[in-house]
């Protein structure tokens, strides 16, 4: 499907940082609330006695409530537009911090970590969706990579500096005030984000698109994209797998296989998610640059994406003996995998303007889906290979080999895949 020639509402420079910063500020607290579980973990264990699968769901569960809410989610953006949305979704978030300072039992962190996953669904797909009737497309690769470098600004920020804080206020105290932040969040992007619906009356005023008028509001020419077929199973496998390892099994692996204390486990996770920081930072410089030059997004992720293997295979070969390096090991497989996130804003981009919000959430629940099966999936593979006997380091070994096979597998299907955006 090629896109649709809408006129778009451009928002004047200084309105659309204004309006970035809000919502970036959204998504870093999004991005903390995902990543926290990793540098709590020994805590959660500890507290709680959790197995490795128990760790994978309770991880995973934001992952769940994440990819429950996409479907709707999408038909509401393309309805009611960005701000009501995400205002909506993160009264939900709210709710999801403080039920998560209150548990007492798994099953209460569990139910917590889903509200907290539908709470914040909104904060990369919303902004996505306004940016794609506000900004031109070299502007939109820009803004979806410096909106992950915020994501991982947040990442950066559940690491050390939460295992800081730690001794002093304790989790529940953490979850509280992120409660607290995630509501002062919102007031901001109630007072500067714009109203959706004046720009939706001007861009169906000026463009007159006859699918437009007939758009039923449902999915039906997503599901038959052949371009979003395409780009499913590198979002599902390479970059959901990327995610679920970074934002939870990054830390037991170098706690549980390199043999590392828990603070020298956050500081590794502190090198991880600054060189993820770095690196959507400069896809938001190169980019624009990249397809101007006619350097397409599906020819960097086929050139790109193979260094995540190696990296995983080196982990993969190296095991315990991996060593000081893990957390290097780790922040390559990472920075190779992040080529996939090209993918997002490229289907956003092959759809008409006021299918915006559902090419973009279907593509998100693909890949939060590939999360949550990713993340509960390496732990129980990892509780599976124990059990039949296996030590802790091979069991680990042998859940990442796992993964690895079917991340290339893959990267070979979207290499033979036809090239097409129909």
């Amino acid at each position: 499907m090629s896109a649709a020639t809408h006129t778009v509402q451009h928002l004047t420079r200084r309105m659309a940082v204004v309006v970035f910063l809000a919502f970036a500020l959204a998504y870093f607290f999004s991005a903390l609330i995902r990543a926290i579980t990793a540098t709590l973990s020994p805590t959660l264990n500890s507290e709680f006695n959790l197995s490795a699968q128990d760790l994978g769901l309770l991880a995973g569960g934001y992952f769940l409530g994440f990819a429950l809410t996409q479907l709707p989610l999408g038909r509401l953006l393309d309805r009611y537009g960005p701000k009501k949305i995400i205002l909506a979704f993160l009264s939900m978030a709210v709710a999801g911090c403080l039920a998560f300072s209150w548990a007492d039992s798994f099953t209460g962190l569990l139910a917590a970590r889903v509200l907290c996953g539908m709470g914040v669904s909104a904060c990369l797909m919303a902004p996505l969706t306004g940016y794609r009737r506000w900004f031109d497309a070299s502007t939109l690769l820009r803004t979806n990579s410096w909106m992950l470098m915020s994501g991982s600004l947040g990442m950066l920020a559940a690491t050390l500096p939460v295992q800081w804080l730690m001794p002093i206020w304790g989790w529940r105290a953490l979850f509280v005030m992120l409660g607290v932040m995630v509501a002062v969040t919102m007031l901001l992007i109630y007072l500067v984000v714009p109203s959706w619906q004046n720009a939706e009356r001007e861009t169906v005023a000026t463009s007159g698109s006859s699918e437009e008028d007939h758009d039923d509001g449902g999915y039906g020419l997503v599901w038959r994209s052949a371009y979003f077929w395409r780009m499913a199973p590198i979002g599902f496998f390479s970059y959901g797998g990327m995610v679920a390892i970074q934002t939870l099994w990054a830390g037991p692996w170098m706690t549980q296989v390199a043999g590392w204390t828990a603070v020298q486990a956050a500081t590794g996770l502190f090198v991880i998610n600054l060189s993820m920081l770095v690196t959507f930072w400069l896809w938001g410089l190169i980019t624009p640059r990249l397809a101007k030059r006619g350097i397409p997004v599906e020819r960097l992720i086929a050139w790109g994406l193979p260094l995540s293997f190696v990296a995983v295979a080196a982990l993969i070969g190296l095991g315990a003996s991996v060593g000081d390096a893990a957390a290097i090991g780790l922040a390559i497989f990472c920075v190779g995998s992040s080529v996939v996130s090209l993918a997002q804003p490229a289907v956003g981009m092959a759809f008409p303007s006021h299918l915006a919000g559902r090419a973009l959430s279907a593509y998100n629940l693909v890949v939060f889906a590939g999360i949550f099966v990713m993340q509960w999936g390496i732990g129980l593979v990892i509780d599976a290979g124990r059990s039949l006997g296996l030590a802790q380091v091979m069991a680990y070994q042998v859940a990442l080999a796992t993964f690895a096979v079917c991340s290339c597998l893959s990267w070979v299907y979207f290499l033979l895949k036809k090239p097409t955006q129909t």
